[in-house]
């Protein structure tokens, strides 16, 4: 047992009843799915890459004479560097496998086969931390969460007739969406893709489900005799008679041809609708019976539609559809069915996916009659769409609601993939198809048939610049863990911030343990972006599930651990964690609280079918690392989630006193920590390899970080915690990485702090830090920046990266070694040249005599300018590595590059006035003042705080987390302890009390404090103890920028904006009225001419000031200048003229 590894007691009271899954299952296993790489080539299942493969292939040409047939692909290993994912992270690259397809090319005519295992170009790989290195730079597929495929049914009230209209919304994975609708006078429609309307009669023929309106009524209507004779007879008064009639057989339709017997003429036609002058003819022609399709109340809506409907058949059906859907082009028959058919029963462009199939066939019953296999519309689905329809209509059935996660799924990366790869692979066919019509049949072969370009191009472009695809956040191990756990409805085919409405964005009671409540952003994606729940899995349709425990006849059985998606738990009485049980799993109370769809209920034990498997499922990983959570208003708690994020690994890591439990799982599991391979023991430690060797006596080899630079520019670093001969298990923890200590996440540190004002410095979230945070380093944090430079060849000739740098002093190349590059550990201040490089300058032709001179005298210098790489402004530290790539040591370079240097400097940056921190319950401040020690207030026994916090940011923002935990941190801290206080099921207020008692405090909390100026006591006693606080990303030094003379915009020749372009500050309107407000004409002119955009006055102005001159006056600003050409290019000859009537000439000067 490592005796390095923190220990912390537990103050939870649940035993946990599941175990949590890896918190990066779901992105590993995606991208598995999809290359499958565990598997051998022809046992693949068909699904990802595996799946597409079998879509398109085999290939026929259009005479059938060649077959391209696919009998699997491999994922070679590329070649050094890119098979190492540090080395492609140094040198640029991607780190990827070759994908090689095995493919067979038949001749049907001579029966020639040539087979062969085609390069279809390189494939990212994910790394065991769930990332993909691109060009060098760590990215993250987000997960997207999207509308499911399937059947949605719902009723919108038409505010013309306040009447409900019902609507049946059939969505494929990909194709035309069919929405059946009743309008506003009940008569069914169907919209297709959300446009164009037609009778539900009408579309039911032209997709050939029926030939005519006869086979739609035997489908939804039933066949009624009605005897007339009878009515007759019974009613003597013709009136009488017409209305029992009427009642009787009014709105159906007439099932077959009423012939008139004297005259044998057809009166009535079959599938005539029954109205009051059909009753009539009835009547007068003395029709003894009639057959009907008899119309009930809840048919009339499928009635009305036939009765509107005046196509015959499938031909003229599909022909009127065809004419809504392009109205104008020429039609035929066979051309509209060309449209209509493919366009729902071509999987090639209609498909549900299996995951849409099962939607469908659980929304309307049809397990069991459609295999999940057919995955195209089917005349099933279209009739139990419209009897539902029936249903709804009759004031049966239930709507769906379109937020509910069971209505929402979840696309991994690897389906992400897929979906792009698709559009590659279905370009790449069509270019076959065409190569194996135009080129010579005997000279072809597979590979050169193929044109992968188009593919790679998908593939480079999904992960390097799709929306999904980003950049991932590094700057501390939760920071990368919850960026992967991620889930965002944006993206392609999903929503957009403006549409995207309150409802979307709201926390649904679906999102119980599957989607978290708090952690989503604070500005326009709030709700939009999700995290994953500690506890949740995505199934294999893509739908969030979160585990529970079978409950039956009141008793809990914890072997039975079922995990289920939101639509499965739908009717079921869940009870919570916290449930009172005994050792046996029974239920104490007999009156449960429980969860039930929307609402809390109080049911009888018996009652209970589930029970949650712990308090954390709900949150998220990073909620779940704030500890007394559940004493915090959410609004804070969410921005103590998302801060913990922006904390900024410390050089010296300090787990925290007061934990949740989760510290270890999250730091083992975002890779932050080294975990040992294997069961062994330790052979070899040092800083940059540990070897582990197992009970046969194989060595395996544990490489860790030395001082690398993040993507957010933080160091990562990893240090042993195992001594040589431990011996480990798999799994262990070998070393400790960035933000962490003795194995658990250490985003912070302890400090010392009392809630109390100090001198106003704490107003308004001000906070008041002691100097021994400076002095001791307790803040400091490394951050390695890198800046390169490349040599290129020019039209002029080659850049050169050299010592020998034109005009300047040997003090400016002090630091460089004999080729111009700076020498590691060299501390480099702004401007301090890096790499030396000249770039040649256009020489033009010598004259003659100089000529002469030349060939005298020999070569004179060449004339070259200095170009070399600077530091710059802003950043200071010492250079800690160099790497050189140049075309000499065969390394890959972009075409023109003969040689690139790239330099990291690394800086140490303590904490100072104007860094923002933060603890974990959202009390987040600016470090206002920073005091010397013996100022500070101090305790009885002399012990100095280390912060002062304002007490008044406490009751407003109702987080009294914060004071539970200092309470709890001031005890446990004396005593060198560490407990978790898990979520929902943490440390008591009574608990605290006793610990503050048994470390010697008043059970309060308060404590006499002493001022550290005067030496007398405060008046009151003060909240004293420790807190757990975060420096966040949000750095002062990052921030702060001046400027005197810089680069000017072209067009305008305003300064540019923002510390990146090195600009200024901008002087808007709101700044001009204050000016104005002061009558300070002369610096409102100066401001808005030569510290701007006046290029002669500015010019001047700088020559005077160097002189000691006066200032010159001001000339037109040059923006007033392109508004004068903008006047003219409308045609309005603009002139300016001085008080004397005389034309004032504007001449147009040009600066870069």
């Amino acid at each position: 047992m490592n005796n390095k590894l923190i220990k912390r007691y537990s103050f939870g009271k649940i035993k946990d009843r599941g175990e949590m899954p890896n918190f990066l299952e779901f992105q590993l296993d995606s991208y598995e799915d999809f290359l499958q790489t565990k598997r051998s080539y022809d046992v693949r299942e068909l699904k990802g890459l595996e799946a597409i493969f079998q879509e398109t292939f085999p290939i026929e040409s259009a005479n059938g004479t060649l077959k391209l047939e696919y009998f699997g692909y491999e994922i070679h290993d590329s070649e050094a560097p890119l098979n190492d994912e540090l080395e492609c992270k140094k040198r640029g690259k991607t780190y990827s496998g070759q994908l090689k397809v095995r493919l067979r090319l038949t001749n049907n005519k001579t029966g020639e086969i040539k087979e062969t295992l085609v390069h279809f170009g390189d494939i990212p790989l994910m790394t065991d931390k769930a990332t993909f290195i691109i060009n060098g730079a760590e990215r993250v597929v987000v997960s997207q969460l999207h509308r499911s495929p399937g059947i949605t049914f719902n009723k919108e009230l038409n505010m013309q007739t306040g009447k409900d209209m019902f609507i049946g919304k059939i969505i494929p994975y990909k194709g035309t969406w069919l929405e059946f609708e009743t309008d506003k006078n009940d008569v069914l429609n169907v919209k297709i893709d959300r446009k164009k309307k037609v009778l539900a009669s009408v579309f039911l023929k032209a997709i050939k489900f029926f030939e005519n309106n006869s086979e739609i009524m035997d489908e939804f209507f039933e066949i009624k005799t009605i005897e007339l004779e009878p009515i007759y007879k019974k009613y003597k008064n013709i009136e009488d008679a017409k209305s029992v009639i009427r009642t009787e057989i009014e709105g159906s339709f007439v099932n077959e041809d009423i012939v008139n017997e004297k005259t044998g003429e057809i009166v009535i036609e079959s599938e005539s609708f029954i109205d009051e002058i059909t009753v009539d003819k009835l009547i007068e022609y003395n029709i003894p019976e009639i057959t009907i399709w008899e119309v009930k109340p809840e048919d009339r809506m499928i009635a009305k539609s036939i009765k509107d409907d005046h196509t015959k058949s499938s031909d003229e059906a599909v022909v009127e559809v065809f004419k809504k859907i392009k109205p104008g082009d020429i039609v035929t028959v066979e051309s509209a069915y060309n449209l209509i058919i493919p366009m729902f029963f071509n999987p090639q462009r209609y498909d549900f996916a299996p995951v849409g199939r099962y939607k469908i066939n659980k929304r309307l019953k049809l397990e069991g009659e459609i295999n999940e296999q057919d995955i195209v519309l089917t005349k099933k689905d279209v009739i139990a769409t419209i009897n539902y329809l029936k249903v709804l209509y009759n004031g049966g059935g239930s709507t769906d609601d379109i937020d509910n996660l069971s209505n929402r799924r979840v696309r991994g990366v690897g389906e992400l993939l897929s979906i792009q790869i698709k559009g590659g692979v279905a370009k790449m066919s069509k270019m076959v198809k065409e190569k194996m019509q135009t080129q010579d049949i005997n000279t072809l072969t597979p590979q050169s048939l193929l044109n992968t370009k188009p593919l790679n191009a998908l593939i480079l472009e999904f992960f390097g610049s799709g929306q999904l695809s980003q950049f991932m956040d590094q700057s501390n191990p939760l920071a990368e863990l919850t960026h992967k756990r991620r889930i965002s409805a944006l993206g392609p085919g999903g929503l957009s911030r403006d549409r995207a409405g309150f409802e979307v964005r709201d926390v649904h009671n679906s999102h119980y343990g599957r989607v978290c409540p708090i952690e989503t952003p604070e500005g326009p994606n709030i709700g939009l972006i999700a995290s994953l729940s500690t506890y949740g899995k995505v199934n294999k349709y893509g739908f969030i599930e979160t585990p529970f425990v079978k409950v039956k006849d009141g008793v809990a059985d914890f072997n039975d651990i079922s995990y289920l998606a939101a639509d499965e738990e739908e009717g079921l009485f869940i009870a919570q964690a916290d449930t009172n049980i005994d050792e046996k799993g029974r239920l104490l109370d007999n009156d449960v609280t429980c969860r039930y769809g929307d609402e809390i209920v109080h049911v009888k034990k018996e009652q209970v079918d589930l029970m949650d498997v712990s308090p954390k499922q709900i949150v998220s990983v990073s909620a779940g690392l704030i500890p007394f959570l559940e004493h915090d208003d959410a609004n804070r708690a969410l921005m103590g989630s998302n801060m913990q994020r922006q904390a900024v690994p410390l050089l010296k890591t300090e787990a925290p006193y007061v934990g949740t439990g989760l510290e270890r799982k999250v730091a083992i599991d975002s890779g932050a920590v080294l975990v040992s391979k294997v069961k062994g023991e330790v052979t070899y430690v040092d800083a940059s390899k540990i070897i582990v060797t197992d009970k046969k006596g194989d060595e395996h080899l544990h490489r860790l970080l030395n001082f690398e630079k993040s993507n957010q520019s933080m160091c990562l670093h990893q240090k042993p915690i195992i001594d040589l001969g431990d011996k480990v298990n798999k799994g262990d923890i070998l070393a400790d990485g960035p933000s962490t200590s003795g194995g658990d996440l250490s985003l912070g540190k302890n400090i010392l702090l009392a809630f109390m004002p100090w001198e106003g410095y704490n107003f308004e979230d001000g906070i008041l830090i002691s100097e021994r945070l400076r002095k001791d380093d307790v803040f400091t944090s490394l951050h390695i920046e890198e800046f390169d430079i490349e040599a290129r060849t020019t039209k002029l000739g080659e850049e050169e990266i050299t010592r020998e740098i034109p005009n300047v002093s040997e003090e400016a190349l002090r630091n460089l070694d004999k080729d111009g590059i700076v020498r590691i550990g060299a501390y480099v201040e702004p401007d301090d040249i890096l790499v030396g490089k000249v770039t040649p300058k256009g020489e033009s032709e010598p004259p003659a005599e100089e000529r002469l001179l030349r060939a005298i005298f020999g070569e004179k210098a060449k004339d070259v300018r200095d170009t070399s790489l600077r530091l710059p402004h802003g950043v200071k530290g010492t250079v800690v590595d160099v790497l050189v790539l140049s075309k000499e040591n065969k390394d890959d370079l972009k075409a023109g590059v003969n040689k690139v240097v790239r330099v990291y400097v690394a800086e140490k940056r303590k904490i100072m006035v104007g860094d923002k921190m933060s603890g974990r319950h959202g009390n987040k401040g600016v470090i206002s003042r920073v005091l010397p020690v013996e100022d500070m207030p101090h305790l009885e026994d002399g012990t100095p705080v280390d912060v002062c916090l304002n007490p008044l940011g406490v009751p407003s923002r109702m987080n009294i987390g914060q004071v539970l935990e200092v309470h709890l941190g001031l005890a446990i801290g004396d005593m060198n302890k560490y407990i978790a206080t898990p979520v929902f099921d943490g440390a008591t207020e009574e608990d605290v009390k006793n610990y503050l008692e048994e470390a010697g405090y008043p059970r309060t909390g308060k404590v006499k404090l002493i001022d550290g100026r005067t030496g007398e006591y405060f008046d009151n006693p003060v909240t004293v103890g420790r807190m757990y606080m975060l420096k966040l990303h949000h750095l002062v030094e990052d921030k702060m920028h001046a400027r005197a003379i810089g680069p000017y915009s072209l067009v305008t020749q305003q300064p540019l904006g923002g510390k990146a372009q090195f600009g200024g500050q901008r002087l808007g309107e709101m700044e001009v009225w204050a000016l104005e407000a002061y009558g300070a004409s002369n610096i409102l002119q100066e401001m808005l001419t030569v510290k701007s955009d006046d290029i002669n006055g500015r010019t001047k102005t700088y020559e005077s000031i160097i002189k000691g001159q006066s200032m010159p006056e001001a000339d037109a600003p040059e923006s007033f200048k392109v508004l004068i050409k903008e006047f003219q290019s409308l045609g309005l000859d603009v002139n300016l003229y001085n008080k004397e009537g005389e034309k004032i000439e504007l001449d147009n000067n040009f600066e870069g």
